[in-house]
């Protein structure tokens, strides 16, 4: 009887920051103003310290990354006439969710496209005692594949794979035994990874 109790506070804490994650995603915005072709002002709202603000290309490479300082709202103004003609996107990184924000620079000119931008949810994963709870977001329907292995010195060993899909909202539970552990979550062209030593 205990163990459903504690497994029942378990569930309320956890449907508890997924609420508080949908409500955090519509916290940010953005308010981007383009004075001239070599200045743009680039406001975020209800940013918190520690956030990360990232501009990358459509690769992946990291072209500029800041750690935000102060609470509240940040304000800054960037020189992005400067980058080649293609796409970019600046990155807006929380504890719970990865804003995406894509422009592209086209000689000199650089237009915002406010319809692309994204919010992309980080899967939650917290183990308690043997026990692993991995809940993810996927409001659009996204595949999440998750992989579970044991680690046992240098090596790995593939536990438990699973894809999910056609679903808003992954919740799942996994027993571990006693040992090292690598969980790998992959959704939204991003991977995610966990290590769990139990």
């Amino acid at each position: 009887m205990k163990n459903v109790i504690k497994t029942i506070k378990k569930s309320i804490l956890l449907a508890t920051v997924f609420a508080s994650m949908v409500v955090s995603a519509n916290e940010i915005s953005t308010r981007i103003v383009n004075i001239d072709a070599k200045a743009t002002s680039f406001t975020l709202n209800n940013v918190k310290e520690g956030n990360l603000l990232t501009i990358k290309d459509t690769e992946g490479v990291v072209l500029y990354k800041e750690l935000i300082k102060i609470s509240g709202t940040y304000k800054k103004g960037f020189d992005l006439s400067e980058l080649p003609n293609g796409d970019y996107f600046f990155e807006v990184e929380k504890d719970f969710e990865i804003k995406t924000i894509p422009f592209k620079v086209n000689t000199n000119n650089v237009v915002f496209n406010k319809v692309m931008e994204k919010t992309t949810f980080k899967p939650v994963i917290n183990h308690k005692s043997n026990l692993v709870f991995i809940n993810k977001l996927t409001p659009e329907l996204e595949a999440v594949k998750i992989k579970i292995y044991s680690n046992t010195g240098n090596e790995q060993s593939l536990l438990h794979s699973e894809t999910i899909e056609g679903s808003q909202k992954v919740e799942r539970v996994y027993k571990l035994e006693k040992g090292n552990y690598t969980i790998v979550i992959n959704s939204d062209n991003k991977e995610y990874t966990k290590f769990i030593n139990n």
